[in-house]
């Protein structure tokens, strides 16, 4: 993301954004271009899952249970492109920096995904809803759309920065750093229990996964795509 300045018929200056076309924190990017590819491989061969869990149908992966759909390989700097499509009462995520998958819930950051238009996700803390830093950023615009369209996600994690952009928008950028307490978050909302390492604290790297069917409402993902960055 860069400031320039244009000189506008010699009367005046004013500044603007430039967002360059591989400046993938900001935009979609274009995942045909040289360094993407496939978290997973056709039939999930490659996919970490408890068995008959998940299942790739025609090139949408989805779960009959509440069990996470793991990547094989652990990843540091990273871009990840994919979409996804919620049900009534969708309550799933991205999983980033996890390094540990059995126990992944507080040794990891979550990518919120839910159905903000269902009275289980419409009127929650604001941390909760889709786009968020689960517990801990809100997104700042609301861009998901309904139930049974698909989402189109980018997250990109470069050091102790996330950036999240749904559907063509920006709607998140988080510093991890500021994320120093265990109880509550730089704009005093309160972090949940169950997520008792501080962000600060986390590694900067892990397996990236997707969250499966959460209290009986489905969710389906397709065109998983991944560029490490150097």
């Amino acid at each position: 993301m860069k400031k320039i300045t244009l000189l506008v018929l010699g009367f005046c200056s004013c500044s603007v954004t430039k967002v360059a076309a591989q400046d993938t924190a900001y935009i979609h990017p274009n995942t045909k271009e040289k360094g993407w590819q496939d978290v997973f491989t056709k039939g999930l061969t490659n996919a970490v899952f408890p068995a008959g869990v998940w299942k790739d149908s025609a090139g949408i992966f989805t779960a009959s249970k509440d069990e996470a759909l793991w990547s094989k390989d652990q990843y540091d700097d990273f871009v990840v492109d994919l979409e996804f499509q919620t049900a009534e009462g969708t309550n799933s995520g991205v999983i980033v920096h996890a390094t540990d998958i059995k126990d992944w819930i507080p040794h990891s950051v979550e990518i919120q995904i839910a159905d903000d238009y269902s009275k289980e996700w419409s009127n929650v803390s604001p941390n909760w809803q889709c786009g968020a830093v689960f517990g801990h950023k809100p997104a700042t615009n609301k861009t998901l759309k309904h139930p049974g369209e698909w989402n189109h996600f980018t997250i990109t994690c470069r050091g102790k920065m996330i950036w999240i952009v749904l559907n063509g928008t920006l709607v998140n950028e988080c510093n991890m750093e500021l994320f120093t307490s265990a109880k509550t978050n730089p704009d005093g909302s309160e972090v949940p229990a169950w997520l008792p390492n501080p962000m600060s604290t986390l590694p900067l790297h892990g397996y990236i996964g997707f969250q499966g069917k959460h209290a009986g409402a489905p969710i389906y993902f397709r065109n998983i795509k991944i560029k490490k960055l150097s």
